[in-house]
């Protein structure tokens, strides 16, 4: 079979495989793979319900005439014509606030070409990104990190945390520095051109156009993977090539996107790289929030000593959970355990409260089915081990609500307790159980 004849997922493969055996190879030509196989791929992947950018076109009216619409394109992009528009921006609540989270929303041709730069580009650093990244890459989740974090406290000889963060990442990405860290596996000017395009199209609010200089909006297609290839060459690879081999006790760090946790053996380990950590971020332009980032007495020699001080063991949180030190069962090992954190849970039932709020007026039996989708959405994340006790407040509180606001359908008091109790047992909702043995 010729080579211009082969599926783009063979061409993509094959790119990979050169990318593992040479890792200073900078390649040349990838432009070509932009082609209506790999943009129709795309297309197919695009969610149904997604919403529109400022083009207004979802996705059925694109597919109409998709052929016609894709051989367009890709003309387009062949003589560099195409120029992407700004992304629409919308706000979403942050969790366990009242501030809200800006997202940008593209059109959606420029999700076509976001996700056929985003595959390419996901080919090639795949071979390059660390074991410990889990943020956005195939096969890898955040139970992935979890599991991992479980093992290497529990396992290894860990008796501080940093925990830390970023002051709006995704808001602060350097352009300059994102074009340089590609360079060095990206040798073909038309995929740097492109990505530099989407980086400067700007954002759309309130009819208002604003300029991109900096940052990389949530909500692109392609913003993953480039905050992936940021945070790889700003700190995965200073940690893992330069300071991890200055530290005189074991060190590790696990990162899930722009969510991670360093683990240590010593606390002078710990102190310096909270220092250093600043000092590294700073020359990427970015800042590490203060407040947010601190070192924390962790561990089986940890939970000991704050017993004997009378206090209890510090805790920290790391993808939605709150994590603390404790023992097995019977008591003869230590053990590091989860809940939701506070934070999470406030902001998911708010969440679950305007939602039916908003659509309690729905029949009965779609708003039960709505309820029952959301809470097994839930339970599949949240439901890990020793997160019975979250699960099942949250499951409890969820049933209060889903009464009150029943009970408000109708006259005043139309829903008594026994009436919601056959309701359920007509539509009985999921139960809170346990989905993600994270020592397996």
């Amino acid at each position: 079979m010729l080579r211009n004849s082969e599926p783009v997922e063979t061409k993509l493969q094959r790119i990979a495989e050169k990318a593992r055996r040479d890792s200073r190879c900078r390649f040349t030509s990838l432009f070509h793979l932009m082609n209506k196989e790999l943009l129709r791929e795309c297309f197919a992947r695009l969610r149904k319900d997604a919403a529109a950018g400022i083009d207004q076109v979802t996705k059925e009216e694109y597919g109409v005439k998709l052929e016609e619409n894709l051989t367009i394109l890709v003309e387009k992009l062949h003589q560099m014509s195409y120029i992407p528009l700004p992304v629409r921006r919308v706000y979403i609540p942050k969790p366990g606030s009242n501030k809200q989270r800006p997202l940008g929303i593209p059109a959606l041709e420029d999700k076509l070409v976001q996700a056929g730069l985003a595959r390419i580009l996901a080919a090639i650093y795949e071979q390059d990104f660390i074991d410990d990244s889990y943020g956005f890459r195939s096969g890898r989740s955040c139970h992935n990190a979890l599991r991992i974090l479980s093992h290497e406290v529990e396992k290894s000889s860990v008796n501080h945390i940093v925990e830390a963060d970023i002051k709006g990442f995704f808001d602060n990405v350097s352009h300059e520095w994102m074009m340089r860290f590609l360079a060095h596996r990206i040798a073909d000017n038309r995929v740097l051109r492109y990505i530099k395009r989407f980086l400067k199209a700007g954002v759309m609010e309130n009819e208002i156009v604003k300029r991109s200089d900096e940052g990389t909006p949530q909500g692109g297609i392609i913003s993953p993977i480039l905050a992936n290839v940021y945070l790889h060459y700003s700190l995965d690879l200073w940690f893992e090539r330069e300071f991890r081999k200055t530290c005189q006790g074991h060190a590790r760090l696990i990162r899930y996107a722009d969510d991670w946790i360093t683990c240590f053996q010593r606390e002078d380990d710990a102190i310096r790289f909270r220092q250093e950590l600043a000092e590294r971020l700073s020359q990427f332009d970015l800042e590490v929030a203060p407040e947010k980032t601190k070192v924390i007495e962790f561990g089986p020699f940890a939970e000991s000593r704050a017993r004997r001080r009378g206090k209890k063991p510090q805790t920290f949180n790391f993808l939605g959970f709150t994590h603390y030190c404790s023992r097995t069962r019977r008591g003869t090992h230590f053990r590091m355990k989860r809940i939701t954190s506070r934070k999470k849970y406030i902001a998911k039932i708010r969440a679950f409260k305007e939602w039916l709020k908003a659509s309690r007026t729905l029949p009965t039996r779609k708003l039960m089915e709505k309820v029952t989708v959301k809470l097994r959405g839930h339970f599949a994340y949240y439901g890990v081990t020793d997160n019975t006790r979250g699960i099942m407040r949250f499951a409890e509180d969820v049933r209060k609500l889903l009464f009150k606001w029943l009970n408000r359908r109708g006259k005043r008091d139309c829903m008594s307790w026994e009436k919601f109790m056959l309701l359920l047992k007509k539509f009985p909702l999921p139960k809170p159980l346990i989905t993600v043995n994270l020592f397996t």
